[in-house]
Parts: structure tokens; C-alpha cells; sequence
């Protein structure tokens, strides 16, 4: 059969499938999206609290896995943060951010099999040095 142009007319084979188009597609958004997912996650970790009597002290402000090394993100926070001292209790890293007599922030980086594993606790009554959402865009920074 001849089509327009008096070229032969190819017909799809039966055996293709129908919706192969759709499907690319979708499968190209699905891809295109996943970071936009991941960005969204991270910047979520960067809201504030409610205000100071919002946050549990006995809870972590941050609890996070991260794919860098702990010395990395120890680096990362010591380039970006003011007043930060850190020690090695056993395989973990601690860090205290904040003043020597009155200390904002503990942060525990504890290696894992794919990086890190960071805990940010904050005392009850922990003066605001750095402001919480500061520190928790520098955790989001260092972290990913």
C-alpha cells in the first residue's frame, strides 16, 4: 500500500507497545525530579523551630546521615562556624560550637558504613550563638 507521497505506508509492528513514548516520559520526569526531591529534603533540615521552648533539649535539634567522611564534615563546620572545639571520644568526633563557658551546640559525628552520622543536641537554656537557623543551613551545607 502506498501512502502519501507515493511512498510505501509502514504500519507499527502489533508487538510494539503502544504507550513506549508515555513511559520515556515519565521514566525522564521521575529522574528529573529526584533531586529536586533531595534539594527539597535538605532545605527542609534549614527551617527554624517555633522558638526556644518549641525544642526538647533530651531530643536532637538535628539527627542526619551524610555520604562525607567525618573529618570532612568536622573541616566543613570549623571553616564555616566561630568558636568551634572538637575531640575524639573513641571512633566518634565531638564538637562543641559556642562559647568556652557556656557552650549553644553539641555535635556528634559518628562514621558509618556509607559516611557519617551527625547529632546536633542543644542544652535547655543554650544562648542563641550561632542563631539556630545559621547552624542548621551550615549542619545542611557541610552535610551534603
Amino acid at each position: 500500500m502506498l501512502g502519501i507521497l507515493g511512498r510505501p505506508h509502514l504500519h507499527r509492528a502489533s508487538s510494539s507497545r503502544p504507550y513506549r513514548d508515555a513511559d520515556d516520559i515519565a521514566m525522564k520526569r521521575i529522574f528529573l525530579l529526584t533531586p529536586a526531591a533531595a534539594l527539597i529534603a535538605t532545605l527542609a533540615a534549614c527551617g527554624s523551630s517555633n522558638g526556644p521552648s518549641a525544642h526538647d533539649p533530651s531530643q536532637p535539634m538535628i539527627y542526619v546521615s551524610s555520604q562525607h567522611a567525618p573529618g570532612y564534615i568536622a573541616s566543613c563546620l570549623q571553616n564555616r562556624l566561630s568558636r568551634v572545639r572538637l575531640a575524639r571520644v573513641g571512633s566518634a568526633t565531638e564538637i562543641a560550637v559556642g562559647s568556652d563557658s557556656n557552650n549553644s551546640y553539641f555535635v556528634t559525628l559518628t562514621p558509618s558504613n556509607a559516611g557519617s552520622v551527625i547529632k546536633v543536641m542543644r542544652p535547655a537554656n543554650a544562648p542563641d550563638d550561632p542563631p539556630e537557623p545559621e547552624m542548621r543551613f551550615t549542619i545542611a551545607r557541610c552535610a551534603t
